[in-house]
C-alpha cells in the first residue's frame, strides 16, 4: 500500500455530473500514480481506490484504457500503469514521407523525431504512436523508435489492383502511403488488373509482415471522367455518405419553410435591405450585409445564418459535421459538411424568403475602428443575391447595373465607403498583404479541362471580406470577454530559426528587415511595400511567405499575425465550418445567460480544435490531389511543346515550374541540367552550378519542354531548355564549336578538372 495517497478527488463534482455511477477522474489517478512513484496494475489502483464492485471494476478498466489510447498512462508488459511523462516517452502523430522514411510529431509541439523506413514498416500516414529517442542520425536529428502504436487512422487505401503471377494487390494513390496492400485471391472479388478499387484493411502492417486487405469497391477504369475526385474522397477517408441517423433528423426538415415556433423571441430585421454577395458559382450563402450612415460613421450589419439553431449538439448531424469539419470544394462538385437540406436550403440565405440569422451589429468610426457592438438572434429576408463582378461595375458607374438595383445603390455605396475606412485601418495596423495568384478551372465535354484561368478579385472581394474580419474581430473579443472556452483562428508568430533563415537571405540581397528577432506584421508589411518595385520583388515575397506558420483553431488565444490582430475566430460561415458553428453556440450561450462550466470544457475545446485543423489539412491536401491529376490529364497532349515559365520552387533534387498563361507546375529534375554540376543552396534558394557558377533561383524566367506526363504519380517532367544562358564566353564558343580562347596550358588544366569532375 502507498506511503501517501491523495485524500480527495478535486474533480469529483465534475465526474457526478456526467456518470450516475462516477468513478475517479483521470486527474486523480494521475495524482496517485503521481504519489506512488511506480506503475502500478489495475488491480493495485482499485485496492488505493477502495473498488470492489464489478461495475465500479469495469468503469476503471474503461477509463484506464482510454487514458492509454490519449496517451496519459502506458501499460508495461508487468500490467502495471503508469504516466506517459514518467517514462520518457513522446506521443505525437506519424507524417509520412514518399520516401519511405517518416517524422513523429510531437503533441507538445517539441521537434519532430525521426523515423526510419524500418519503423515506418508497421505504420501508416497520421498514426498516434508512442516512441522514445534512441539516438541521432546522421544528419543530427533526433531518432525515434516505436514503443507502442495507439491508435490506426488508415481502415481503407483506395488505388490501383494489379495481379501478377496469381498475387493480387493494390498500389495506393495516396503518396504517403508507400505500402502496397496485399490482397488474397479470396479477398478479390470481381477487380481486374488496372482498375481504381477500394481496399479495405484487413490486417495493418507490422514490423515483419505487409498489410492484407479487401477490395471494398470497384471505383471504375483508370482515367474515367470524375475519377480523381471519387479517389481523392476515399484516398483521404473524407466522410461523404450521409448515416441512416442523419437522414432520419432531416426528414422532419422543409428545405424553404423556416419553422414559425422558431422565429418566436428573435428580432425581426426582414424590411432591412441586406444582400448577399458571393461568387458567381455559390449554392450556399452563409451572410449578407447592410451598412447606412450613423453620425460620423457607419452602423454595420453582418448577419450569419444561424446554423446552430438546426444542429444541436450530441445529435447525429452534429457528429457527422464534427467528423467532416468542413465542407470540401473541388472543380464542379462539393461533398458539404451538412445535408443539402440545409446548406442549400433552410440554413443558406436565398432572396426572399425568411432565414434564421446570428447579426453582429456594429458601430464603426470614421477611421475604420469598430467602436461598440451587439450580437443577437433574428430573422430575416435577403433582398438580393449579387455577384462580386456586377457589385464591382456598380460602384465603377456600370448605369445599367445601377439601373437593376436601384433600390440598393445607396446601400452598395454605403458599404463602400465603410470598405474604404476598414482599408486605411488595416494598413495602419500593419496586415500583411501578399499578392497570389489562385486560378479555376474551365470544363469542356466529359468533364475534361477547357483551360485553367486565374481568380480576379476585384473591390468587392474586399469589400466583403473587411465585413467578415470585423465580425469575425467582435466575436471572438465577446467570447473572450467573457471568459467562454471557444476555438481561436490562431496565425502564431514566424519561428525564430524561420526568421534567422529569412535574415539571412534578406542579407544575401543586402536587404534588411525591422524588428529583430521577433518582427512584427507591420515590418513584413514595410519590407513588402519597400521591394514592390524590385525586379525580384516575386521571390521576396515567397520567401517572406514561407517563413510564415500555417493558421490553426486552438483554445489558446495567441493572435492573428497576419492579419496583425490579438484575437480573431471564424464566425462567419457555420454552413461549411464547424469551429464557426461552435463560436455560433458560446455567443448563444452568453446571451442566455449561461456560464462558461456549463459548456464546453478547455480540453474538449483542445480535442476540437486538433480535429478541425486536421479536417482543413485534409480538404486541402484532397483538392490539391484532384488539381494535380486534372493538370496531367490536361497535359497529356501536349508532350513535346515548350512553355515559357517561371520557377516556383527549388529543392536538392531540381526546379518546379509553373509554366507562364497556363499554371501548370512541373519538375526539372536535377539530373536533367546540362553542362555541370548544381547543388542546392537553401539559404539563397537557389541551384549553382559546381564550374559555370550558373544560378537558378525562385521567380527565374526559363523556357521548358514537356517531357512526361505520369497520371499515377501526378507528375510532369519537363527539360530547361536555357540552362546555360549565362555561361560563359569560352563555354558558349566551345558550345558553337570554336576553340576556346587562352593557353594551351589553361585549356589542359580545364579539361583535367572536367574529367576529375566526371570521374569523382
Amino acid at each position: 500500500m502507498p506511503t501517501r495517497i491523495p485524500k480527495t478527488d478535486s474533480f469529483a463534482q465534475r465526474e457526478a455530473s456526467k456518470y450516475e455511477q462516477p468513478i475517479a477522474s483521470r486527474e486523480f489517478i494521475l495524482e496517485i500514480l503521481a504519489e506512488e512513484g511506480k506503475p502500478q496494475t489495475k488491480e493495485q489502483l482499485a485496492e488505493i481506490l477502495g473498488y470492489s464492485s464489478e461495475q465500479d471494476l469495469e468503469a476503471l478498466t474503461r477509463r484506464l484504457r482510454a487514458m492509454e489510447r490519449d496517451a496519459q498512462l502506458i501499460r508495461n508488459r508487468r500490467e502495471g500503469y503508469g504516466p506517459v511523462n514518467k517514462m520518457d516517452l513522446i506521443c505525437g502523430h506519424v507524417l509520412a514521407h514518399p520516401d519511405g522514411f517518416g517524422f513523429l510529431v510531437p503533441d507538445d509541439g517539441s521537434n519532430d523525431l525521426f523515423l526510419s523506413a524500418r519503423q515506418m514498416r508497421q505504420l501508416f500516414h497520421r498514426d498516434r504512436v508512442l516512441a522514445h529517442v534512441c539516438g541521432m542520425d546522421r544528419r543530427g536529428r533526433r531518432e525515434g523508435a516505436i514503443v507502442e502504436i495507439l491508435e490506426r487512422n488508415t481502415r481503407q487505401v483506395v488505388g490501383r489492383f494489379f495481379k501478377e503471377a496469381g498475387v493480387g494487390f493494390v498500389v495506393p494513390d495516396n503518396k504517403r502511403i508507400t505500402h502496397d496492400i496485399l490482397i488474397p485471391p479470396e479477398n478479390q472479388g470481381q477487380a481486374q488488373s488496372g482498375q481504381i478499387v477500394v481496399a479495405e484493411l484487413v490486417e495493418q502492417p507490422s514490423k515483419k509482415r505487409q498489410p492484407i486487405g479487401k477490395v471494398q469497391e470497384i471505383l471504375g477504369e483508370h482515367m474515367a471522367p470524375g475519377m480523381e475526385i471519387d479517389v481523392a474522397v476515399r484516398a483521404h477517408e473524407i466522410p461523404h455518405q450521409w448515416p441512416d441517423a442523419v437522414e432520419q433528423e432531416i426528414r422532419r426538415y422543409d428545405d424553404t419553410q423556416v419553422p414559425e415556433a422558431a422565429i418566436a423571441g428573435r428580432k425581426d430585421i426582414r424590411l432591412l435591405p441586406l444582400v448577399t454577395i458571393d461568387g458567381a458559382d455559390a449554392k450556399d450563402f452563409d451572410d449578407a450585409v447592410y451598412c447606412e450612415p450613423d453620425g460620423n460613421g457607419w452602423r454595420l450589419l453582418v448577419a450569419i445564418a444561424d446554423v446552430s439553431y438546426y444542429v444541436r449538439p450530441t445529435a447525429a448531424l452534429d457528429t457527422e459535421a464534427k467528423q467532416r469539419g468542413n465542407s470540401v470544394y473541388f472543380p464542379g462538385r462539393v461533398i458539404p459538411m451538412l445535408p443539402e437540406v440545409l446548406s442549400n436550403g433552410l440554413c443558406s440565405i436565398n432572396p426572399e424568403v425568411n432565414r434564421l440569422c446570428m447579426v453582429c451589429e456594429m458601430h464603426v468610426s470614421n477611421t475604420g475602428r469598430v467602436k461598440n457592438y451587439q450580437f443577437f438572434e433574428a430573422v430575416m429576408r435577403s433582398h438580393a443575391r449579387l455577384i462580386y463582378e456586377d457589385v464591382a461595375a456598380l460602384l465603377d458607374g456600370d448605369t445599367v447595373l445601377r439601373k437593376k438595383y436601384k433600390k440598393l445603390v445607396p446601400h452598395l455605396e454605403n458599404l463602400y465607403s465603410l470598405y474604404k475606412a476598414f482599408l486605411k485601418q488595416r494598413i495602419r495596423r500593419g496586415a500583411i498583404e501578399f499578392e497570389t495568384t489562385e486560378t479555376v478551372i474551365e470544363f469542356g465535354e466529359e468533364k475534361k479541362i477547357k483551360r485553367i484561368v486565374p481568380s480576379i478579385r476585384n473591390d468587392a472581394h474586399r469589400l466583403i471580406e473587411e465585413c467578415m474580419i470585423a465580425a469575425n474581430v467582435c466575436a471572438a473579443g465577446f467570447l473572450a470577454d467573457n471568459d467562454m472556452p471557444t476555438l481561436y483562428r490562431v496565425h502564431d508568430a514566424p519561428a525564430p530559426d524561420k526568421v534567422v533563415d529569412l535574415k539571412d537571405f534578406l542579407k544575401g540581397l543586402g536587404l534588411t528587415m525591422a524588428g529583430g528577432d521577433e518582427p512584427e506584421p507591420k515590418h513584413y508589411g514595410e519590407l513588402l511595400a519597400q521591394v514592390r518595385s524590385r525586379p525580384d520583388w516575386h521571390l521576396i515575397q515567397t520567401v517572406m511567405l514561407r517563413s510564415l506558420n500555417q493558421a490553426v483553431y486552438s483554445p489558446d488565444n495567441l493572435g492573428h499575425f497576419g492579419l496583425a490582430l490579438d484575437v480573431y475566430a471564424h464566425f462567419t460561415s457555420p454552413i461549411r465550418r464547424y469551429p464557426d458553428l461552435l463560436v455560433h453556440r458560446a455567443i448563444k450561450h452568453v446571451l442566455t445567460g449561461k456560464t462558461p462550466e456549463q459548456f464546453y470544457t478547455i480540453n474538449e475545446m483542445q480535442v476540437l480544435g486538433e480535429n478541425c485543423s486536421m479536417t482543413e489539412r485534409r480538404a486541402d491536401e484532397a483538392t490539391r490531389d484532384v488539381m494535380d491529376w486534372l493538370k496531367c490529364e490536361y497535359m497529356l497532349d501536349k508532350v513535346g511543346e515548350v512553355f515559357d515559365g517561371i520557377i516556383t520552387s527549388v529543392t536538392s533534387f531540381g526546379l518546379f515550374v509553373e509554366l507562364q498563361d497556363i499554371y501548370v507546375e512541373g519538375l526539372v529534375h536535377v539530373t536533367s541540367l546540362k553542362r555541370d554540376y548544381y547543388h542546392f543552396d537553401p539559404a539563397k534558394h537557389c541551384l549553382i552550378g559546381e564550374r559555370t557558377h550558373k544560378s537558378f533561383r525562385l521567380t527565374d524566367k526559363v523556357q521548358v519542354r514537356v517531357t512526361r506526363v505520369d497520371l499515377d504519380e501526378k507528375k510532369i517532367d519537363f527539360e530547361l531548355l536555357n540552362d546555360y544562358g549565362s555561361a560563359t564566353q569560352a563555354e558558349e564558343e566551345e558550345t558553337r564549336g570554336a576553340k576556346p580562347r587562352g593557353s594551351k596550358k589553361r585549356s589542359a588544366k580545364r579539361a583535367k578538372k572536367a574529367d576529375r569532375t566526371a570521374n569523382p
